[in-house]
């Protein structure tokens, strides 16, 4: 089996997976639409604070919701001895690292992609034109690729810990900052607010994404093999 083909099957393998227990979708849609409920009742009637707050309430329930899905990915195949069946492939730990990350990040894409006009609708936030929507789906993209490639590292860190559930978002949450930043400010951009040139917070996501793909995918064999 070639590299690719290996990335291609781990990641199949992961999507089928959820499709079936639908163990993390359940817990991810409860979670952002509870999320976004309280937080509106929170931020009370005025308009005003309403709009403001809708690109930071999508971001905090779409990163949530990414940790419940990197951390599902791997404990539905240590319950079934599947990690260890991965592990084993004759090809490179990356290539199950790229597995994972991209079934993690499609889900989340999907998810963030469902989720924007749902919190924008809510929030009474308006995306004017084709351009601005365009451009709120390539910044979910981006955001959720950047947090995929962290989440999918340190949920495999963490897999093999009793408190798993309670470390991974205390590790991985610093080190998340600057994605969801650079992505919490290009939507308040398109959404009308002060956050700046749009164009510019998107290169910055962009370039964050590259450097941590970089970084955990040669680093995802230290993790595993430790």
């Amino acid at each position: 089996m070639s590299d690719l083909a290996a990335v291609m099957a781990i990641a199949r393998k992961d999507l089928l997976q959820e499709l079936r227990s639908k163990a993390a979708t359940v817990a991810t849609v409860f979670f952002t639409a509870t999320t976004l409920l309280m937080m509106a009742f929170a931020l009370g009637r005025e308009q005003g604070v309403l709009e403001r707050s809708a690109p930071g309430v999508l971001w905090v329930a779409l990163v949530f919701a990414g940790v419940t899905a990197a951390a599902q990915s791997f404990q539905a195949d240590l319950e079934d001895g599947a990690l260890d069946q991965l592990l084993t492939y004759p090809v490179p730990r990356a290539a199950v690292y790229l597995g994972k990350m991209l079934a993690t990040w499609a889900y989340l894409s999907v998810l963030g992609l469902l989720l924007a006009p749902i919190a924008t609708t809510l929030y009474g936030a308006a995306v004017t034109g084709t351009a601005a929507v365009a451009l709120l789906a390539l910044t979910v993209v981006l955001g959720a690729f950047g947090f995929a490639t962290i989440a999918t590292l340190y949920a495999a860190l963490t897999a093999n810990l009793q408190a798993r559930e309670a470390l991974l978002p205390v590790l991985m949450f610093p080190v998340v900052v600057p994605i969801v930043l650079a992505a919490v400010r290009a939507t308040e951009s398109l959404l009308g607010g002060t956050g700046g040139p749009v164009g510019d917070w998107l290169l910055l996501l962009l370039g964050f994404d590259l450097v941590y793909f970089v970084v955990c995918a040669s680093l995802f064999h230290f993790v595993v093999d430790e």
